[in-house]
């Protein structure tokens, strides 16, 4: 990795914690500034009858109350105009040198022309996948619209991934001395594959440990046909069952995630690499302006540098003016991390390859969204600290623990949005939710993941991927592999 990309990837560190720290600062400078009411003596009061409790009933002054909502919404605000004004400014940009996907291009483009039906090509790559990989491939089989050709892309296999593939009946491109991990396998597959396949010939891209729904396949092929301009489609990834806690929390997280892109009516913050669909015209594209308009080498799809290729390649595709959407029928069942170690090394991976996606792109209209989620990520995790500090600083300095109703009332409607929004989860979703406690938990985990992920980047640590497979006793194994 060059020095320059190195002090591209700190600045984007420094940066984010600067921002975050600063906006903490601000914050906390203008509660300095209000005037606090003279403070009452907690009360005394029986709960039920029965539990003798010191209670305190004083809260926030109405002012800094109507402030800090006035303030929430104004920002809310901003954001969703910003990306509106940026959005309909691509959707009409003319600029086939800055932005060629543009719709009002690829419109004018392909006006007047059939390029014949949408086809589907699936290519599902595969590193010692034998325990996922039938199923895998029988939910493709089970769609309302079967894809035209499945290729399992076999990369450094050593079980019997490959065999099982070709006994389902599908198509088996074996990677030759690739030494850049899922994205390199890609790319070899996708070099030989481009070229064969016209205007509307699309390509599914989707991982071994992933279940599609019957309708994923028909619904893309439809999108597709309707829309010409449509370069992208990914999936709203959900869960798969079992694992316990540390599961259900995953597959809350994921059911929230899904309803906010249903409230954005598809519009999307990744394409996931569980399973997303791409015009061929699309992925051409991106190798072509590999090296000039987007980081990484000439005539690769999927940048071999980056820790998140999907991620990565979703950035791609917008800053070239790309039009993508995640339908609500296009959903998606992922593996799950089972233990808290393969939770760790998957989201550290997330998070940082975040981060260094922003600092090879810059700060580009295209990016601002997700520069502002990573301020907001990095707002929180100061925030939930400062929460832990507080709450451990009253616990040591009081005789005596005093409860404050306006608090509680304000950790009530927390806990109705937090079981509201895991509605669809079922039950358990609902249960663990309300309980609040164990989510808490596991939002402070993540937080966590990213203040490492970040420090990382600033101390200058190299990346290392890792693989999460189970034994032949079904004990799990995180195993590390090379450095990125």
């Amino acid at each position: 990795m060059s020095s320059t990309t190195n002090r591209l990837q700190r600045g984007t560190g420094i940066f984010v914690v600067l921002m975050a720290t600063a906006a903490a600062g601000m914050l906390w400078f203008a509660l300095t500034l209000t005037d606090p009411e003279a403070r009452r003596p907690a009360k005394e009061g029986a709960v039920f009858g029965v539990w003798q409790v010191l209670y305190d009933t004083q809260a926030p002054s109405t002012q800094l109350l109507v402030a800090a909502i006035g303030l929430a919404l104004l920002l809310a605000a901003g954001v969703a105009l910003v990306e509106s004004r940026i959005t309909k400014r691509y959707r009409r940009s003319e600029n086939s040198g800055e932005t060629p996907l543009a719709p009002k291009l690829v419109m004018a483009r392909t006006a007047g022309v059939y390029h014949g039906p949408v086809t589907v090509t699936v290519l599902i790559p595969a590193h010692n996948e034998e325990d996922r990989i039938v199923a895998t491939l029988a939910s493709l089989q089970e769609q309302t619209s079967r894809p035209d050709r499945v290729v399992v892309v076999a990369d450094n296999c050593t079980d019997a991934t490959e065999e099982l593939a070709r006994a389902a009946g599908v198509e088996v491109f074996t990677t030759v001395d690739n030494a850049h991990k899922k994205a390199g396998g890609l790319n070899q597959a996708l070099a030989s594959l481009l070229p064969e396949l016209g205007e509307n010939d699309t390509v599914m891209v989707m991982d071994a440990d992933t279940v599609i729904g019957r309708q994923y396949l028909e619904t893309a092929k439809q999108r597709m046909t309707e829309d010409r301009a449509l370069m992208a489609i990914g999936g709203l990834f959900m869960g798969e069952d079992g694992h316990g806690l540390i599961g259900q929390f995953q597959r809350n997280e994921y059911i929230r995630y899904s309803r906010d892109i249903k409230r954005r009516r598809g519009r999307l913050f990744v394409l996931t690499g569980t399973a997303s669909v791409f015009r061929s015209a699309a992925l051409r594209e991106v190798a072509a302006q590999r090296g000039r308009l987007l980081p990484g080498v000439p005539g690769d799809v999927y940048d071999t540098v980056a820790l998140t290729e999907d991620n990565e390649l979703t950035l791609a595709l917008k800053s070239l003016g790309a039009l993508m959407t995640s339908p609500a029928e296009c959903t998606v069942v992922t593996e799950v991390m089972p233990t808290w170690r393969a939770i760790w090394h998957q989201r550290l991976r997330w998070q940082r390859g975040a981060l260094e996606n922003l600092g090879a792109y810059g700060l580009t209209p295209q990016t601002s969204r997700y520069w502002v989620q990573q301020f907001g990520i990095g707002y929180g995790s100061v925030a939930l600290l400062s929460y832990y500090a507080a709450i451990f600083t009253m616990a040591v300095s009081l005789d005596d623990w005093v409860w404050f109703p306006f608090w509680l009332g304000v950790g009530g409607l927390f806990m109705v949005e937090r079981v509201v929004t895991a509605w669809r989860g079922g039950w358990r979703a609902r249960l663990v939710a309300a309980t609040l406690f164990p989510e808490l938990v596991y939002a402070t985990f993540l937080n966590v993941v990213f203040l490492k992920g970040v420090v990382d980047i600033l101390v200058g640590r190299q990346a290392q991927w890792s693989h999460v497979t189970r034994s032949a006793d079904g004990k799990v194994v995180v195993r590390d592999g090379q450095h990125a």
